[in-house]
């Protein structure tokens, strides 16, 4: 690595290290295929905890799947995101960018942004673990910092700022060099190889819609490597068709960019964050000059619409599922209803109403109703509060609704419950 990649390199680490040591934050630097480079502050390293208790039950976890998520989501929601880990844990991620596309990500947590509530960590964790793993885990839950919601957004912000500044870094600028040459090499090979079939004349080879096919297929799969061969092959067929007049490459770039994002899409990436994708990178090609900027940058388009093939589903929807019962657990007591949940996690009501379920086992007005009583025993152990009080403090509407809910879902009347003391 060249030396101003070095000092580039000690320049973010830098960095990380004033952001974590002014927050008392813990931070970790990853590359942009979600691997960990550097960590800062780690006194509560709720992933290694976390990836120890899963092993312990058979359970395979990817962190870099979890990192990336969150980190593409900042990208796509303008240099910042607050997401949930699939264990219910908050972190925060910002992207480091370098030519317009993300090539490191900063990620800050882990937290808790309300006091961990046992009936739920149980409900949830428990879906994941055993009791001995399920203890451990709500233990450590429990020894995490609880941070307030506006204090997270804060922190969000400000590594938000301090991405900004590392994105004009050029430490990958290395790493890319050799890349480049690599491509231009296999390109120069490939177009070499079209004019030995074409023996000197002017023919020009059909275009290879074969090796389209396998390009699109090898992205939907996510195989980046078979995906790299093809394109360069692909590419040298358009250059040397082209006779290297550049505006006819573009017009042929400017196709592949469309195929290569419905192939990702057909992999099970996620449309919204392809079609912003497709709106931003087709701007930036608008601006290049020569094919010594043209051809890298496709390639990393290319790496980029394969890597939204990663299977991030699990985590996205785990994501959903938690702020979705964070905004129940601070707004249970108002009338909330599911259309307005699903727009608060930016998900239609049918998508939201589908996911729920099957992560929760019961639908969202079950789901509802059960935080709702759980909130009336606590009110109900306080014999001063008048028994139609609770209802409506827990958000019934109906004193009557509110007792036939709390008798189907205890066995008892709030009365009775009251009167017993909460002994079920």
């Amino acid at each position: 690595m060249r030396q101003d990649s070095e000092l580039s390199l000690e320049k973010t680490i830098k960095m990380l290290q004033y952001y974590s040591n002014s927050t008392d934050m813990p931070t970790v630097l990853i590359d942009d295929s979600g691997n960990t480079l550097y960590k800062v502050n780690h006194k509560h390293d709720f992933c290694k905890v976390c990836k120890n208790l899963r092993k312990e039950n058979n359970q395979s976890v990817d962190c870099n799947s979890v990192y990336l998520y969150g980190s593409y989501q900042a990208e796509r929601f303008g240099g910042k995101y607050v997401f949930f880990c699939p264990m219910g844990i908050v972190l925060w991620a910002s992207p480091i960018t370098i030519d317009g596309i993300m090539e490191a990500a900063i990620i800050g947590g882990p937290v808790n942004m309300i006091e961990p509530d046992e009936f739920l960590l149980v409900e949830l964790f428990g879906k994941h673990l055993k009791s001995e793993q399920l203890s451990k885990a709500i233990a450590f839950s429990k020894s995490l910092p609880v941070i307030e919601t506006e204090r997270v957004n804060s922190l969000s912000e400000l590594l938000r700022i301090l991405t900004s500044y590392l994105s004009d870094s050029t430490w990958y600028r290395m790493e890319q060099e050799m890349e480049e040459q690599e491509q231009a090499a296999d390109i120069s090979a490939y177009i070499h190889y079209l004019k030995s079939i074409a023996g000197g004349s002017d023919d020009v080879p059909a275009y290879p819609i074969e090796k389209e096919k396998e390009l699109l297929n090898a992205i939907s799969l996510g195989n980046k490597p078979l995906s790299q061969k093809l394109l360069n092959e692909i590419l040298g067929h358009i250059f040397f068709a082209s006779g290297n007049e550049f505006e006819t490459i573009r017009s042929r770039v400017l196709e592949l960019v469309v195929l290569l994002s419905r192939a990702s899409l057909e992999g099970g990436a996620d449309i919204k964050q392809i079609f912003g994708l497709n709106y931003q990178y087709l701007n930036q090609l608008k601006k290049f000059k020569n094919l010594e900027e043209l051809t890298p940058w496709l390639s990393r388009i290319m790496e980029r619409f394969t890597d939204q093939v990663f299977n991030m589903t699990n985590v996205k929807h785990k994501d959903v599922i938690y702020k979705s019962l964070e905004y129940i657990r601070r707004n249970y007591m108002t009338k909330i209803t599911l259309d307005e949940v699903s727009s608060y996690v930016y998900l239609s009501p049918t998508y939201f109403s589908k996911i729920f379920k099957e992560e929760m086992d019961m639908n969202f007005n079950t789901y509802l109703n059960n935080i709702r009583i759980e909130m009336s025993k606590k009110l109900l152990a306080d014999p001063s509060i008048p028994m139609v009080d609770v209802s409506n403090i827990v958000g019934f509407e109906d004193q009557s609704y509110f007792s036939k809910v709390f008798k189907k879902v205890t066995g008892q009347s709030p009365k009775k419950y009251r009167d017993n003391r909460g002994k079920e």
